[in-house]
């Protein structure tokens, strides 16, 4: 009996020691690093420019478990049309900290503030958000519409899905969702990426950039904090004070997107019935790297239908 009580505390304790043995993202981690540091009021964000330094500014927010590389191609189809393109790594990510703080719109907010503070950019910004990105850039945009000059937004989350049981479970539950989350959660997200490895073409290494983000402790809190805070708000208010505000908006969504369904484009039509769609069709989730040329093609088009009415 005492031999099965160990075992069954051994088993329990695995995935909490798994955490704490994976390695600290530290200077020494980050000296190979492209881009800059900025010390911010909640840690170290890891930022990068791509384009033109007099160009105008488009600011891309990347998702729950992408680094910012995620949007490698889409930044270089900007900058060749003449945008300077600021890619960062949220917190819980890629090169930035690791803050234990609850990672709700508030942390990610305070982040994007931070650091537009911090390199001194003052005027109006196009904000582009992929998945979580795009409820972290739509929230954002709304609070503040005075800095926006357009916002576009690639499979964003925020309409509200069913996440399914087990991950309702796992936000839902303390300390039993922690364990889940340890647990089950790094075999699920090899898998789910490595099924995307065929198709993941126009950011070369963007699989094992998502991969490797697990060999980091933090990585995967920040994840279910997410899931707990800034993934578990529905947006109707923020699209609707998007509106009301007059910003341009542009969605493109994956026809075959499985994380954030088709249908949410319906549900953002309803609470913004002036925001303009694109749909890729064949393109999934990972759209911004498996599509990046038609997403780029796509926001030329919308750029272009506007000059043309203006």
């Amino acid at each position: 009996m005492t031999w099965a009580l160990v075992a069954l505390a051994a088993i329990a304790a695995a995935p909490f020691v798994i955490e704490l043995l994976r390695r600290r993202m530290t200077q020494t981690a980050r000296a190979a690093a492209p881009g800059g540091f900025a010390r911010l009021s909640d840690g170290v964000t890891h930022y990068r420019w791509i384009g033109p330094e007099r160009g105008r500014i488009a600011v891309c927010v990347h998702g729950l478990t992408t680094p910012s590389l995620v949007w490698q191609a889409v930044a270089e189809g900007l900058a060749e049309d003449g945008y300077r393109v600021l890619l960062y790594d949220l917190y819980g990510r890629g090169y930035s900290d690791r803050p234990r703080k609850p990672h709700d719109r508030h942390l990610f907010h305070r982040q994007l503030n931070d650091l537009l503070h911090n390199l001194g950019i003052t005027e109006p910004v196009t904000l582009l958000g992929y998945s979580m990105g795009g409820s972290i850039s739509a929230s954002w945009a709304a609070a503040q519409p005075e800095r926006i000059e357009k916002l576009i937004l690639l499979a964003p989350a925020g309409m509200g899905h069913d996440l399914g049981r087990v991950a309702r479970i796992t936000r839902d539950w303390p300390v039993i969702g922690d364990w889940l989350m340890l647990a089950m959660f790094p075999r699920n997200h090899r898998k789910g990426t490595a099924s995307e490895r065929a198709i993941a073409r126009d950011v070369p290494g963007i699989i094992d950039y998502q991969q490797d983000e697990l060999r980091w402790r933090g990585f995967v809190p920040a994840v279910l904090s997410s899931l707990r805070g800034m993934l578990a708000e529905v947006l109707e208010r923020d699209h609707k004070a998007i509106r009301q505000a007059g910003l341009p908006v542009l969605a493109i969504w994956g026809r075959v997107d499985r994380v954030i369904p088709i249908k949410a484009m319906g549900v953002m039509a309803q609470w913004n019935p002036d925001a303009e769609h694109a749909v890729i069709e064949g393109a999934g989730h990972g759209l911004a790297y498996t599509n990046a040329g038609e997403v780029v093609q796509a926001i030329r088009d919308w750029r272009d239908q506007a000059g043309a009415v203006s």
